[in-house]
């Protein structure tokens, strides 16, 4: 049987690999010049510092048998994500925790009277949140909300807060020790040599053929199946209209040494128009004393036009039906 896969990130690898192990052709279509998808990784020429080209990446899972699958590829050091925060002047500790909350109201709570002290703040009258502001109303009250979510949403989202779903709010974590770990997953960690080697080696089977810089609207091969990776809407070339997106666009900069002494700071106050400042070297902590100079990416969120990269889907409730009407056309198809 033969098999087309579009697109080479992670997901689209594992497809092909998983298929040509059982003796398919395979043949892997990405319209970048190279694999990797947004995970993509490649030495800065200038640096040398291991750069996460899409955007920063952290590996993590609570599923072992995930993580015992990507370290069969290549080494993972561990690696703990440890977001900084600067808002009103101020530099704090995400995601929220015992250290926020003491930081931000100057005060010297334990974990009892902080519970206490943020359900006093909560808005108990949001028993339903339906939008992201009734979400963290509900959960951290308006102080905590307006400066470390509303500005940062705002530029994120370009969107006001109400019109966006509660669900975006719901999975960030609220904590009551000084657990400043931004995930909580139990597996986490870095691969040594960038994720590109990584999704180098899970393509490294027979029976695979990767091209690169190729559209799968410009393949007129027949193919048994298509595992397809791409935008929803674009597959049906948009007959439905066109979902909303967000795209980012990173400004590089180097410094000498060390910039900003951590991998990520946010920028939640709204007069300041990038969302995040991330420094690449603090992402490969195992190697950073090598390099003399380092690099950072100011990263600028806006609507997504029709030639950029798609990053976050916008989910309004007209996006939703819109989607909703793009997966039932999808349930239709024959061998996708």
């Amino acid at each position: 049987m033969s098999f087309c896969v579009v697109g080479a990130g992670f997901s689209g690898a594992v497809i092909a690999r998983h298929l040509a192990e059982r003796g398919h052709k395979v043949t892997l279509l990405d319209e970048r010049p190279h694999i990797g998808g947004n995970c993509y990784t490649e030495r800065d020429a200038e640096t040398g510092v291991m750069v996460h080209r899409y955007g920063p990446h952290i590996f993590h899972t609570a599923d072992q048998r995930v993580w015992d699958y990507v370290r069969r590829f290549g080494t993972f050091h561990p690696y703990i994500n440890r977001v900084k925060a600067v808002s009103g002047g101020h530099v704090y500790s995400l995601p929220v925790n015992l250290l926020t909350i003491n930081q931000f109201f100057g005060t010297v709570m334990g974990p009892k009277e902080a519970r206490e002290f943020i359900e006093a703040k909560a808005d108990r009258s949001i028993t339903e949140p339906r939008s992201f502001e009734e979400q963290a109303l509900s959960m951290i009250g308006p102080e905590l909300y307006r400066a470390f979510f509303y500005g940062y949403t705002r530029k994120q989202w370009g969107l006001e807060p109400t019109e966006l779903p509660a669900s975006i709010l719901r999975r960030l974590p609220l904590r009551f020790n000084y657990d400043d770990n931004y995930f909580s997953h139990p597996y986490q960690g870095m691969p040594e040599e960038g994720y590109t080697a990584i999704i180098r080696n899970i393509l490294d089977v027979d029976g695979i053929s990767i091209r690169t810089s190729c559209s799968f609207e410009n393949i007129e091969e027949d193919f048994t199946h298509i595992f397809y990776t791409g935008p929803i809407d674009r597959y049906f070339k948009f007959r439905l209209g066109r979902l909303g997106y967000r795209t980012l666009d990173f400004e590089r900069f180097t410094d000498d040494g060390d910039h900003q002494g951590t991998a990520v700071i946010n920028y939640c106050d709204e007069q300041v128009p990038f969302t995040r400042i991330s420094e690449h070297k603090h992402f490969a902590p195992w190697e950073q004393h090598k390099f003399s100079k380092t690099v950072c990416f100011r990263e600028y969120s806006r609507l997504a036009e029709q030639e950029d990269v798609p990053y976050y889907p916008i989910r309004q409730v007209n996006e939703k039906r819109m989607l909703d009407s793009y997966i039932e056309l999808a349930r239709q198809q024959k061998g996708v």
